[in-house]
């Protein structure tokens, strides 16, 4: 065996040289031969435009038009993507259907600016998705709505077909927030147990989806695949059960619970007549809070009727007393309970497993005290007390540019929000599980987003391929390469042999030459 001291000969050292000069060559040449092959196929395909898409969500408050761009690979072009609203939203045109087309003028307007005028309008599609405000309404209204609005988007100049103008399901809201929030986050196409949950607190409707390893019955869960993986998630919807439906029910909830005389109540309201108003007590907002207001409430008879500007509701800022009541709304309807367990009315809703992000206006609250992103129901609850229990006037001068209604909406919102998570879904207060944000790093969590994302999906995936199509040339040539490299050193580093023959053993040896 040759001596690791001993100097290599100067053939050896030659040998040696050769090889690693031949080996830097190959190397310096793939590096030449793999930019011209990577600058000539992209030659022969081009960067393609942005592909547009406008998604117009006609909430219960306003109506947004977003406008999204989807890059070369199919995946969307945050950067580019647009937004505006307008207000008030599709279903305050439940009186006058027809002029709710007219609405949506301005927002296609913005986005026909946005995608680059008529030319980039005629290759964009453009959906209308109504939610809460307009599932509320009757069924020959909404189609009313509908009816005038795909009137407006028909001769828009976008791309557009009457069936792209619905009213979509809570489940899918939440199912399309739930995609959003985890595409944002980087979970959306990995493993169903690092995604998150998502809850939302709208004006008219809560949904709440996640990932679920328990089977349950078909209406309350359901699939959806993206990439390679597919995943099982609950998701519900639950109307009237958002932040603007239910300060009116809790006052009359409450005031007909500290009323034991309620037929006697109502013919001395009626008795009053329609000049006279009534003070009910609204234990959702501050002392000294004074509003007037209509409520529907219920008369001897079995119709509802509404009492328009009857009602002065004077607030008593009793947290406590609002938070009770907020779940005695919430558990109306229990008793048709079809399920083993029942935590909101009627509805059956599994254990919340993981982290989950809270958005809308669990957010706005959350935002409204200063409370960090991942508080605990604990914090909404000492500083919702806190709130509700300051005089209106002392509250003036500690909150120099909030209104008298935000006083009284935070107020509600910190007790309700509570009654709900805790009280109804069974959330320990001392829980940080929860994120409260409407955004992740720098992307909004909007369930259009996730829509866009939903509809697009086929087009991901096909961009991920066409990434592997294209790069195939380059990648043949550096294979080749690699392999000429690799048999070049197995080359050197086998050693030369040869047979002699062993006098003193009396057989032929292999032995190795130096």
């Amino acid at each position: 065996m040759p001596d690791p001291t001993k100097p290599l000969s100067p053939r050896l050292r030659r040998g040696r040289c050769r090889l690693c000069g031949l080996c830097l060559g190959s190397a310096l040449l793939a590096i030449i031969v793999s930019a011209l092959v990577h600058v000539f196929s992209s030659s022969t395909h081009p960067t393609p435009s942005p592909r547009f898409s406008v998604i117009i969500d006609g909430g219960s408050t306003g109506t947004r038009a977003h406008v999204f761009a989807a890059g070369p690979d199919g995946r969307p072009d945050l950067a580019r993507s647009a937004v505006m609203r307008v207000s008030p939203g599709l279903s305050s045109f439940a009186d006058d259907t027809a002029r709710a087309g007219e609405s949506l003028r301005l927002l296609l307007e913005f986005a026909r600016e946005k995608i680059g005028g008529e030319g980039g309008a005629s290759a964009t599609e453009v959906r209308l998705m109504a939610t809460a405000g307009l599932r509320l309404l009757e069924d020959r209204v909404q189609e009313a709505i509908l009816a005038s609005c795909r009137d407006v988007l028909r001769a828009s100049g976008f791309r557009f077909e009457d069936s792209w103008a619905k009213v979509i399901p809570g489940s899918d809201e939440g199912i399309y927030a739930w995609v959003a929030a985890n595409y944002a986050l980087g979970t959306l196409g990995g493993d169903p147990h690092k995604t998150i949950g998502i809850i939302e607190l709208g004006g008219a409707s809560a949904q709440l989806t996640f990932v679920i390893d328990e089977v349950l019955p078909p209406e309350l869960s359901t699939n959806f695949s993206f990439g390679e993986t597919t995943y099982t998630l609950y998701t519900n919807s639950f109307l009237n059960f958002g932040q603007n439906t239910y300060p009116s029910a809790i006052i009359e909830t409450c005031n007909k619970a500290m009323n034991a005389a309620q037929d006697l109540f109502h013919e001395i309201v009626r008795s009053r007549g329609s000049s006279e108003n009534g003070t009910l007590v609204d234990p959702c907002a501050p002392k000294g809070y004074s509003h007037k207001r209509e409520i529907m409430i219920k008369t001897s008879g079995a119709s509802r009727s509404n009492l328009e500007n009857q009602y002065v509701d004077n607030g008593s800022g009793n947290f406590k007393e609002c938070r009770s009541s907020s779940l005695m709304m919430m558990q109306e309807g229990k008793e048709k309970c079809q399920y083993q367990q029942c935590h909101l009315g009627s509805t059956f809703v599994p254990e919340l497993r993981g982290h989950f992000l809270a958005t809308e206006n669990f957010y706005f609250t959350s935002k409204f005290f200063g409370l960090e992103q991942s508080s605990s129901l604990s914090d909404f609850a000492l500083a919702g007390e806190q709130l509700c229990n300051e005089d209106l006037s002392t509250l003036r001068q500690k909150y120099l540019n909030h209104s008298d209604e935000d006083f009284s909406r935070y107020c509600f919102s910190s007790a309700y929000i509570v009654a709900l998570l805790h009280d109804g879904l069974g959330i320990p207060l001392d829980d940080k599980r929860i994120e409260y944000s409407n955004q992740v790093g720098d992307t909004q969590v909007e369930w259009a987003l996730g829509a866009f994302i939903a509809n697009t999906k086929n087009a991901i995936d096909g961009g991920a391929a066409r990434r592997v199509h294209n790069h195939r040339p380059l990648l043949a040539v550096l294979g080749a390469f690699s392999a000429c490299g690799v048999f070049l050193v197995l080359r050197w580093r086998k050693p030369k042999t040869k047979i002699i023959y062993d006098l003193e053993k009396g057989r032929y040896i292999i032995t190795c030459i130096s």
